[in-house]
Formats: C-alpha cells, sequence, structure tokens
C-alpha cells in the first residue's frame, strides 16, 4: 500500500501546485486518487468543507513525498546487492530468494555499505549508487524480484478461491460545493 499512496500524494500535490486541481476540488480530488490508487474509500460521505489531506502531516507541512516513495526502492535495490556481496543471493539460481537473504555477520556486505555511507553528502547520489550496486539509475526490479513468491502464492489463492482481484467502485460521494450539500 505504501508505494500507491505514496504516488498518489505527489500526484495530488503537483495537481495542485500546477493549476490542475482548483481550490474547491481538493478534497473530492484526493479521495479520486485514493480510490482509483489503492482502492480505499472514505468511511462516510466527504464535501469540500472537509479537508482531508490534511490529516497527513507532510501535506500541511508542504514537505514531499516523493523522498520516502524513492528510498523504499533504493532499499530493496541495496538488499539485492548487498545480499550479493554476502553470497546469500545469486539471481539466476532458482534455489536462491532474495526474501530469504540474510546480511547479518557478512563483512563483504558490510564493508561494500561503509564505503558507499562514507561518502555522505560529498558526493551527488547515482555516484553513491553506482558505487554500492554498479548502477547509476533506480532499479524497481528488485522489489518485483522480493515479493515474487508471495505474487505467486497470491495469484495462485486467488485462482484457487475463484476471488475477484481489484475493487468496486466506491459507492461514496464527494460533493464539490456548498450549494450542492443543501440539496
Amino acid at each position: 500500500m505504501f508505494l500507491p499512496f505514496s504516488y498518489l500524494m505527489e500526484l495530488w500535490r503537483w495537481d495542485i501546485f500546477s493549476g490542475k486541481t482548483k481550490p474547491e476540488d481538493y478534497n473530492c480530488k484526493w479521495w479520486e486518487l485514493r480510490e482509483k490508487y489503492q482502492g480505499v474509500e472514505s468511511p462516510v460521505d466527504r464535501s469540500e468543507e472537509d479537508f482531508d489531506p490534511a490529516s497527513k502531516y507532510h501535506i500541511i507541512s508542504s514537505t514531499p513525498y516523493l523522498r520516502y516513495f524513492i528510498a523504499l526502492i533504493l532499499q530493496f535495490q541495496f538488499h539485492r546487492t548487498l545480499c550479493e556481496k554476502a553470497g546469500q543471493y545469486d539471481p539466476i539460481s532458482h534455489y536462491s530468494h532474495l526474501h530469504n537473504c540474510d546480511i547479518y555477520q557478512s563483512k563483504e556486505a558490510g564493508n561494500a555499505l561503509k564505503r558507499m555511507l562514507a561518502m555522505g553528502a560529498s558526493r551527488p547520489w547515482p555516484d553513491a549508487l553506482e558505487a554500492l550496486t554498479g548502477q547509476r539509475e533506480m532499479d524497481a526490479t528488485a522489489i518485483l524480484e522480493y515479493f515474487q513468491p508471495l505474487h505467486e502464492w497470491l495469484k495462485n489463492e486467488n485462482k484457487k478461491n475463484g476471488a475477484y482481484v481489484g475493487w468496486e467502485s466506491s459507492k461514496r460521494v464527494c460533493t464539490r460545493t456548498k450549494k450542492e450539500l443543501e440539496t
């Protein structure tokens, strides 16, 4: 749920800053995005008299949330590299799974992480990323790889149980103006 939430938070902010979403649509747009990307609906009907996005500190403090989205992707990219350095993961092996990796007490993984962290803010982040992973760009395949066994299990369970995947459209209403509320 984190990646879709952080994405929709930034999308909501960007649409406001660009003028695509007008002040009279702030709350309704919030719930539209929550439903579209998370399948979450408001607990009760809402209106523009409410301002539900303010429940998230980052909204009221105007703190970009994209950094958390990026950090999660990088976390898994770092994890995969450290697992390889620790000898705990082989991407070619069918018996080696990223979610089973344990880098505890691996000097190779620890030293690689130490070298990257020692760069501090002295170098641009792509340099630090490259120093550890050999790549200069973010790569989301590690997060997909990490959760692949769970994804396969869920697909099989859903198929076996005839489960519906996705969500139905919300029956909740978000009214855009006070006048609409009175009718």
